[in-house]
């Protein structure tokens, strides 16, 4: 009996000294796959082409304005997952808010708020603003940048249909053409509580942006796009007088100034219908 444990414990340790010693091998294909790619025929849609796809663009999470924009995206594909391009977009409708349509009728208007809120209202001919002109907007975006694609393969539909499928990363710089409320209560300016100064200002902001998005090729030619956008950057979305006095600048100052701009994280989403020339993509080999 010893001397069947004894022999069952050297081979299991003459096992393990062999395993200490064993090396992965290299697999040699030989015959017709020889030397072959991993993938072969494959369609690049992306390589060696230009794009051009119009755009409409919905803001998201606004608190005052909802922006809808028209816009296009012009493209050159370096490679097959990198691309630089710009894209552009114009502001064609600009929508209140439920938010803004409730201050406007509920917020009361006297000596207190006279700075923040337009003491005139919607139905009152003789100062005749509502609060939702005092609100900021976006006008127009334009962004140069750079898009990556790590990935790509098919979407089944109903597993009937069969749609070749990428998605990307892009990141670039973004300008920002938005009217704001115009600067008010500082020297030779007019004062805060008149209902001139509830004006809007035409600036510029630049900001980065970035985001990820997926494109479907419905041929060789078309492909419909679906983006995701964020473009982060500090302004005055309300007109309201929140910051600029006190030991720390976070107390109401009496005026409307840079320093009454707050971050936010502006966010939208774009769809897109793509064309793509040269009209064929490139095949592999």
């Amino acid at each position: 009996m010893k001397m069947k444990r004894f022999i069952s414990g050297l081979v299991v340790a003459m096992g393990l000294a062999s395993a200490g010693n064993a090396a992965a091998q290299e697999i040699l294909i030989t015959g017709p796959l020889a030397g072959a790619p991993a993938v072969r025929k494959e369609r690049l849609y992306r390589q060696g082409r230009f794009e051009l796809a119009p755009t409409v663009s919905f803001t998201l999470l606004d608190e005052y304005r909802r922006t809808i924009l028209i816009g296009a995206r012009l493209q050159y594909n370096l490679t097959e997952w990198l691309s630089i391009g710009v894209w552009g977009g114009y502001g064609i409708a600009s929508l209140p808010t439920a938010l803004t349509s409730e201050i406007d009728s509920s917020a009361p208007r006297n000596v207190f708020t006279k700075s923040n809120v337009n003491p005139g209202t919607p139905t009152d001919a003789n100062n005749g603003t509502s609060f939702v002109d005092q609100t900021a907007k976006m006008n127009w975006v334009a962004a140069p940048q750079l898009q990556f694609t790590p990935f790509r393969g098919k979407l089944a539909i109903f597993q009937k249909i069969f749609v070749d499928t990428d998605a990307y990363l892009h990141g670039g710089a973004a300008f920002v053409g938005i009217q704001e409320r115009a600067q008010c209560g500082s020297n030779g300016q007019v004062s805060c509580s008149d209902p001139s100064s509830f004006g809007l200002a035409s600036s510029t902001k630049i900001a980065p942006t970035f985001g990820l998005g997926l494109n479907f090729y419905i041929n060789n030619f078309v492909s419909i796009g679906l983006e995701y956008r964020a473009l982060p950057f500090a302004w005055d979305r309300a007109g309201f007088d929140t910051r600029g006095g006190g030991n720390d600048g976070k107390f109401p100052d009496n005026k409307i100034t840079s320093a009454d701009d707050t971050f936010k994280f502006n966010q939208m989403m774009t769809i897109s219908l793509g064309f793509s020339l040269p009209a064929a993509p490139t095949v592999s080999e």
